[in-house]
């Protein structure tokens, strides 16, 4: 049960973009159409989920030891996430050319995205064992994958209205956003 709490409440109750708003710029960079959406949404759930496990094991055989949590933490975990973003760049330019494409540079910003080192540094911060971070982890990264594919639907929808001149482009997407955001406060009584 308490595993199941922490799926629901990762992807519903504080998911990260919509509740702790990490992840913002992919978020409203890529969501312009849902198959750029879905592949970034793999690839975030791929990146976070291995970083979770990677940074588990980094911090508790690594820095821990040694005493370095305070120290290196930070840079180490940057560290693994660039080499993870690496490697999917790799195979998604070898595998998915058009997908590699259409993310543009919004791949290469999984690296700086906020929301991949804090699921690592919430983990370390509450102290959660191997199986505990990697499940906040995938369920924090289907929380950003669930948020985006919404999002983006409501964006295409949105790009077929016609909205008063003032709200056309970004304004209408940052309210939309908004409106998203409140929506899943509602969640926020679901869980303890």
């Amino acid at each position: 049960m308490e595993y199941f709490i922490l799926l629901v409440s990762a992807i519903l109750v504080n998911n990260f973009v919509l509740s702790r708003f990490l992840g913002i710029c992919p978020f409203l960079g890529v969501s312009k159409s849902i198959s750029t959406a879905m592949g970034m949404s793999g690839a975030v759930i791929f990146v976070i989920t291995i970083a979770s496990a990677v940074t588990w094991a980094l911090q508790k055989f690594l820095l821990e030891p040694w005493h370095l949590e305070k120290f290196l933490q930070t840079l180490a975990f940057i560290l693994v996430i660039a080499a993870l973003v690496q490697l999917i760049d790799i195979v998604m330019k070898r595998f998915a050319p058009p997908l590699h494409a259409a993310l543009g540079i919004y791949l290469p910003l999984i690296t700086t995205n906020c929301a991949v080192l804090g699921v690592a540094v919430i983990n370390m911060k509450d102290g959660n064992g191997f199986l505990k971070s990697v499940l906040f982890g995938f369920a924090a990264a289907v929380g950003f994958a669930f948020a985006l594919l919404i999002f983006t639907g409501l964006r295409e929808k949105i790009d077929r209205a016609d909205p008063p001149r003032c709200f056309k482009g970004v304004a209408i997407s940052l309210v939309t956003a908004g409106l998203l955001s409140l929506a899943f406060m509602g969640f926020s009584g679901l869980v303890k």
